[in-house]
C-alpha cells in the first residue's frame, strides 16, 4: 500500500497526551490526491505511482500538463510528484486521503526550507567570528583565514564562505504522526517541518522504522 501524500503545511499548534503533556504539533493540509499516472517496470523499468494535488484553474497549468490530466479525466490539478511503490496496486483515478495514515506511525516529510538570503558565515555556518575586544572593531563576524600561502596559492572549492542560505530541499525525518482528521484532510505530526506556512510537503512513510 502507497503511504505517501502532497499536502501543504498550514502551521503549528500543540495538543496534550494522555500525561497531560504538550506536545508541538505541525498541521499538515494532506491530500485528496489523485493518482494521475501509474508507472510499470516492463514499460518504464520501474514501478511508481504520480499524485496529483490540489485543483486549480486550467490557465495555472501548462497545455502538457492539462493535456496529460484531460486524457484521463481529471481535473486540473496543480501539482504532481512521483512516489516509488514495490508493486503497481494502482490505478490511474484512484484518490487517496490522509487514512493512508494512522496515528503512532513514524512519517518522513520533504519540504523547501525558507529563503534567507544572503548571508555570512556566522548565521550560515555556525562560524565563532573573530575576538571581540584587544582593538578588533571590525572582525566579529568575518569568517577570518581560509587556506594556506604558496601551496597551493588558491582556495580550495567548495569552502564554506557568505552565500545564499535557504530556499532548499529539507527532509524532516522520523515525525510521529499524533493526529488523522479525513473530514478536514489534517494530518498533525510531532515537531516541526520545513518551510513557510502554505508551502508544498511531501508526506511518505519513514525510511528508517
Amino acid at each position: 500500500m502507497l503511504k505517501g501524500l502532497i499536502g501543504k503545511k498550514i502551521g503549528m499548534t500543540q495538543i496534550f497526551d494522555e500525561n497531560g503533556a504538550a506536545l508541538p504539533v505541525t498541521l499538515i493540509e494532506a491530500g485528496p490526491c489523485y493518482v494521475t499516472q501509474v508507472r510499470l517496470p516492463e514499460k518504464e523499468g520501474y514501478a511508481a505511482v504520480q499524485l496529483g494535488f490540489q485543483e486549480s484553474k486550467p490557465k495555472r497549468l501548462t497545455s502538457g500538463e492539462l493535456g496529460h490530466l484531460k486524457k484521463n479525466e481529471l481535473p486540473p490539478l496543480r501539482f504532481l510528484r512521483e512516489f516509488r511503490i514495490k508493486d503497481a496496486e494502482y490505478k490511474v483515478g484512484d484518490k487517496l486521503t490522509v487514512e493512508v495514515f494512522g496515528v503512532g506511525e513514524r512519517v518522513d516529510v520533504v519540504g523547501t526550507s525558507k529563503g534567507k538570503g544572503f548571508a555570512g558565515v556566522v548565521k550560515r555556518y555556525h562560524f565563532a567570528g573573530g575576538p571581540k575586544t584587544h582593538g578588533a572593531s571590525d572582525r566579529l563576524r568575518a569568517p577570518g583565514s581560509n587556506g594556506a600561502t604558496t601551496t597551493p596559492g588558491r582556495v580550495y572549492k567548495g569552502s564554506r564562505r557568505p552565500g545564499h542560505l535557504g530556499h532548499e530541499r529539507v527532509t524532516a525525518q522520523g515525525l510521529k504522526v499524533v493526529l488523522v482528521d479525513a473530514e478536514r484532510n489534517l494530518l498533525g505530526v510531532t515537531g516541526a517541518i520545513p518551510g513557510s506556512k502554505g508551502g508544498l510537503v511531501v508526506v511518505q512513510e519513514a525510511r528508517k522504522q
